[in-house]
C-alpha cells in the first residue's frame, strides 16, 4: 500500500480523534478535514503558525509516519523519528556497529557504482552524453578510492541542465533550490526506512561526520538521487518560474515517495523500494547477504 503524503503550507491546528488526523484551519471558509492516520507515510509542516497536539505526534510516530518540519526558507530541516523502530532493534544495532571496514568499503563500492549507472541512464534518456558515466560505473573500486562518485557527479550536472552558469551548489542558481527540496524529502524517506529496519541512521558506511545525524541515510539515498533529478528536470522543462518554490512545484516534489522505480526486476513505489534497500543492507550487516538491493533506472 502506498502511504499518503500530507503538506501543510497554511496556518492549521492539527489534532487527533478516533485514530484520525483532524485538521482545522483559521480561515472560516475551510471545513474541518480528517484523514486516517494508518494511511499516512509523511506529514510536512511548513507554515510557522501550525499547532500540533502531543497526542497526534504520538500516534504518528507509532504509525511510523515521518513528520518533517520546515525552516523559514520553507526547506525541510528536521525529521521526527521513533525511539524504537523495530522489535529487534538492539540486536540489529550491534550487527551494524560491528560491521567490518572491508564490508563497508564493498557496500560503498556497490552504492557508488549503481548511482553512477543510474545517472548515466538518466542522461541517456534525455539524449545527452552518457558514455563516460557508463564506463566509470564499472570502474569503481572498493571504498571508491579514486573518488569516482564526486568526479561522476560533476560531469553529470555539467551535462544535465541546459542552463547557462548552472553548477550543483546548495546556494547556487535554480534549479538548485528544487534539488535541495527534493533531496531533503528523499533523505527523510531514507531515514524513515532505516529506522523501520532497526538500524541507526547516524552510523554510515562512508559518511561519518560527527555532526551529521543521518550519515547512513546520506549513503543509502545516493542511487535514488537520479529519480529526484528526473522529476526536477521535467519541472524545468515545463517552463515554470524556478526562482521560488511555489505551492505547485512543492506538490510535484512531494510526489517523490510515490515515484515508480524498478527494483529486483519489478515496479515499486520509491518509498517501498527504499524499505527493501534498507532491509537488504541489514542482511549484509547480519552476514546473510553481500549485496544491497538498489533500484535500476530504466
Amino acid at each position: 500500500m502506498i502511504k499518503r503524503t500530507l503538506f501543510f503550507g497554511n496556518p492549521a491546528y492539527l489534532s487527533t480523534k478516533n485514530e484520525q488526523l483532524v485538521a482545522n484551519f483559521p480561515e472560516e471558509d475551510k471545513p474541518e478535514k480528517t484523514i486516517p492516520i494508518e494511511d499516512l507515510g509523511f506529514v510536512v509542516l511548513e507554515n510557522q503558525q501550525i499547532t500540533i497536539t502531543n497526542a497526534l505526534l504520538m500516534k504518528l510516530v507509532q504509525n511510523k509516519t515521518a513528520v518533517i518540519t520546515c525552516d523559514q526558507q520553507h526547506l525541510p530541516c528536521s525529521f521526527l523519528q521513533p525511539l524504537v523502530g523495530h522489535t529487534e532493534q538492539t540486536v540489529r544495532y550491534r550487527y551494524q556497529l560491528d560491521a567490518s571496514i572491508p564490508l563497508k568499503k564493498q557496500l560503498w563500492q556497490q552504492t557508488v557504482s549503481v548511482k553512477i549507472a543510474n545517472q548515466a541512464t538518466h542522461l541517456k534518456s534525455r539524449e545527452k552524453y552518457s558514455l563516460k558515466l557508463e564506463r566509470w560505473s564499472k570502474e569503481v573500486k572498493s571504498g571508491d578510492t579514486q573518488n569516482h562518485e564526486a568526479i561522476a557527479a560533476a560531469h553529470y550536472f555539467q551535462n544535465l541542465f541546459d542552463i547557462e552558469g548552472f553548477s550543483r551548489n546548495q546556494k547556487g542558481i535554480p534549479p538548485n533550490n528544487l534539488l535541495n527540496y527534493g533531496y531533503a524529502i528523499l533523505r527523510a524517506i531514507t531515514a524513515r526506512a532505516i529506522v523501520s529496519s532497526g538500524m541507526l541512521p547516524s552510523v554510515g558506511i562512508f559518511h561519518h561526520n560527527k555532526y551529521n545525524a543521518f550519515s547512513l541515510a546520506d549513503d543509502i539515498m545516493e542511487p535514488y538521487r537520479p529519480y529526484v533529478d528526473a522529476l526536477v528536470y521535467d519541472i524545468v522543462e515545463s517552463g515554470c518560474n524556478l526562482e521560488e518554490l511555489t505551492p505547485n512545484i512543492k506538490i510535484e516534489l512531494l510526489q517523490i515517495p510515490a515515484l515508480d522505480v524498478e527494483i529486483d526486476g519489478k515496479q515499486s513505489p520509491l518509498m517501498n523500494a527504499m524499505s527493501r534497500t534498507t532491509n537488504s543492507l541489514y542482511e549484509c550487516f547480519y552476514g546473510s547477504s553481500r549485496k544491497i538491493l538498489y533500484p535500476v533506472a530504466e
